[in-house]
């Protein structure tokens, strides 16, 4: 994803499309949609969702949420193995989304993963 930086650009409140990679060699893509407005974070997909906070400044955004499962995962093995899990990250924003590099606390494991935002629509 391209992002498109303007000087100071400010961190839109809408829905956002959301793709995440696994890094550090664990295999998995997942795709959902995320909710940011004033801080604040809610998103989710077909077996998770998500609420948090987060902050910017000068191009750069932060912030940490909660992952939790609403469906089982029946069937699949779940990367985060079916735990709740606190999520930091931090990394760019510009005027149609942002990217960010992010921490999981899975149980005992820790989890690395890549997120991008696209924006869909300004709240």
């Amino acid at each position: 994803m391209r992002l498109n930086f303007t000087a100071r650009p400010t961190m839109k409140n809408g829905l956002y499309s959301l793709r995440i990679e696994m890094l550090d060699g664990v295999q998995g893509v997942n795709t959902g949609v995320i909710m940011l407005r004033d801080g604040s974070i809610r998103g989710g997909d077909s077996i998770f969702y998500y609420v948090g906070s987060y902050s910017f400044a000068d191009g750069k955004w932060k912030g940490e949420l909660l992952n939790r499962e609403h469906v089982p995962s029946y069937g699949t093995r779940p990367v985060f193995g079916r735990h709740d899990v606190g999520i930091g990250f931090s990394g760019t924003y510009g005027e149609d989304g942002a990217e960010a590099e992010a921490t999981a606390l899975a149980g005992k494991q820790s989890i690395r993963f890549k997120a991008a935002l696209r924006l869909l629509v300004v709240d």
